[in-house]
């Protein structure tokens, strides 16, 4: 019996517990719904009170009518920045004719070229017997002198050697210098037409004068581009007003490449922006563009073209005519026709440079010769030979990579450097 009752009263206990607990979560529930909370900020307090966020710019429009750029002014005391000026391209001051002649002369006598030196050595033998001339004869062909010059020549040394009893060193030197010198040939009119023509006819017969015309030509690989960007360095040394056309149109680098050669020395370039563009529209409008400027020269680049090209060779000759028209005619009527065709050999071709300087002759009517690489062959002889088959001098020498390494050819100073 008394174990009933504590049965229920354990009962009774856990009931009241249970009603006290439920209470409770009743009252707290009750609380949390009924808490206050505080007031939204508004937007622009919002955005004083934090970082700012995407989507902030997307607010109710102002009242006030938006202002156009035009109606906005700049605030007083803003300093309004302006653009830098380009900069100014730096001018080369090319190095005079005379200082060039200097240092060619030094190059040459440093150079491969063991013309001189062979044939001072054999000369200078003790005995100087049929088997000397015949190696005589043999370096003289070996250095490209050509078969008819070859003897020429060697007739003359064994008459002057024999005359003069030459054994010495410097007998013999003395002897090899005046035959080499004759060879070369000093009496040859070596002169640039550069000069501009003030005869009172302009281009189309008017006018005070116009610019002289050179054009330089050559086959693949021999520096045309280059010749003609250093002989406008040469010619502005001499105070002359150059301008360069570009119509090598063939080759992608070759209008950028004379460009660079004429902001270096400040000279224009006439180039078409066309890719393949018609080399002689771009001679004809580099002979207007001169004559407007006033130059002196005009020098054209042409494309190199294989003397075996017949297509190419008549496009050469087409591209000269087309210049030439551009030239007008003179106050007589006479055409004018262009000043210098000059031809750019390679001195390491050796005879194949004479086949090369025969149909670029007969096509173009070369005027002169521009020998590069001299300093890199043996083949000095060639200077002799070429001017032999066609005629004409060599003008200009090349004898390096640098900017001012082309100077005017002196035959004195070449057989004295082939002799050093």
């Amino acid at each position: 019996m008394e174990f009933i009752e504590l049965v229920i009263g354990a009962a009774v206990l856990v009931g009241l517990a249970a009603v006290a607990l439920v209470a409770g979560l009743v009252r707290r529930g009750g609380r949390s719904r009924t808490r206050t909370l505080p007031p939204r900020p508004t937007a622009r307090e919002d955005r004083a009170d934090r970082l700012p966020g995407v989507g902030d710019d997307a607010e109710v429009p102002r009242d006030s009518a938006t202002r156009t750029i035009e109606d906005v002014t700049a605030g007083g005391g803003l300093d309004l920045l302006e653009p830098p000026p380009p900069p100014t391209p730096v001018v080369d001051r090319p190095a005079s004719a005379a200082g060039r002649l200097v240092r060619l002369r030094e190059r040459l006598a440093r150079s491969n070229t063991t013309l001189g030196r062979g044939l001072l050595a054999l000369l200078s033998r003790d005995t100087v017997d049929e088997e000397t001339w015949e190696e005589v004869e043999d370096t003289l062909l070996m250095a490209d002198l050509g078969v008819g010059p070859t003897q020429e020549l060697v007739t003359a040394l064994r008459q002057r050697v024999g005359v003069l009893g030459a054994r010495t060193p410097d007998a013999v030197r003395a002897v090899l210098r005046e035959q080499l010198v004759a060879a070369v040939d000093p009496s040859m009119d070596r002169s640039l037409r550069v000069g501009p023509h003030l005869d009172g006819a302009g281009l189309d017969g008017a006018g005070a004068g116009r610019p002289a015309v050179v054009l330089v030509v050559g086959v693949n690989g021999t520096g045309k581009t280059t010749t003609a960007g250093k002989l406008a360095r040469l010619l502005v040394a001499d105070d002359k007003d150059v301008v360069l056309a570009a119509a090598d149109t063939f080759r992608a680098a070759a209008a950028e490449q004379l460009t660079t050669w004429g902001d270096r020395v400040g000279v224009p370039t006439i180039r078409s922006d066309k890719e393949g563009a018609d080399p002689a529209s771009v001679a004809f409008e580099g002979v207007k563009a001169a004559a407007a400027l006033e130059a002196d020269v005009l020098i054209i680049d042409t494309a190199g073209r294989l003397q075996t090209k017949t297509g190419l060779m008549d496009e050469l000759g087409k591209l000269k005519r087309v210049a030439e028209r551009a030239m007008g005619t003179g106050a007589d009527g006479a055409p004018h026709t262009v000043d210098e065709v000059l031809l750019v050999l390679d001195a390491t071709t050796g005879q194949n440079g004479l086949r090369q300087a025969k149909v670029f002759s007969e096509v173009v009517a070369v005027t002169g010769i521009v020998l590069t690489k001299l300093d890199g062959t043996a083949k000095g002889g060639i200077v002799v030979a070429v001017q032999r088959e066609l005629g004409v001098p060599v003008k200009l020498v090349g004898l390096g990579e640098g900017v001012d390494d082309l100077a005017p050819f002196e035959p004195e100073a070449f057989v004295d450097a082939l002799l050093a």
